[in-house]
C-alpha cells in the first residue's frame, strides 16, 4: 500500500504551512489593514513578536511572494514593508476567518462541556 502525500490527502495543507505559520496572519493582517508600514511600526503593532522573529517572518515573507520589501537609500536608510498583490489575494480568506471568529463563544462553550464531562468521567 503507497501512502499518499498531505498536499493530495488535504490541498489546502500547503496554503496552511505558508499562511498561517507563527506570526504570518498578524503580519499579513497588518499589512492588509494599515497599508506600507516600517519595521518599528509592524513591531509595536503586533506587539508580542521579538524583532528577531519579525525579521525572520518578513523574509519568508517576501520570498513566498506574499509582501514587498522597499529599501529607500537616504539619511538615515528606511526600509518599508507592504503587503503584495498575492498576499492581498487572501482578503476573501481573511474576512471569512474574520466573521467565523464570532462563533470563537461558541468553541469556549464546548470546550467548558467537554472538560465538565471529563472531570466527572474521570471520578
Amino acid at each position: 500500500m503507497t501512502g499518499t502525500t498531505p498536499e493530495l490527502a488535504c490541498p489546502i495543507t500547503p496554503v496552511v504551512d505558508i499562511v498561517f505559520s507563527r506570526w504570518t496572519t498578524p503580519i499579513l493582517w497588518s499589512l492588509k489593514e494599515y497599508g506600507r508600514q516600517r519595521f518599528v511600526e509592524l513591531e509595536r503593532r503586533i506587539g508580542t513578536i521579538t524583532p528577531k522573529v519579525l525579521t525572520q517572518r518578513l523574509r519568508q515573507l517576501e520570498r513566498d511572494g506574499l509582501v514587498v520589501r522597499t529599501y529607500h537609500a537616504e539619511v538615515p536608510p528606511r526600509v518599508e514593508y507592504e503587503i503584495s498583490e498575492l498576499g492581498r489575494s487572501l482578503g476573501p480568506l481573511f474576512a471569512s476567518l474574520s466573521e467565523w471568529s464570532g462563533n470563537l463563544g461558541k468553541v469556549e462553550e464546548a470546550r467548558e462541556a467537554y472538560d465538565s464531562r471529563s472531570r466527572s468521567s474521570s471520578r
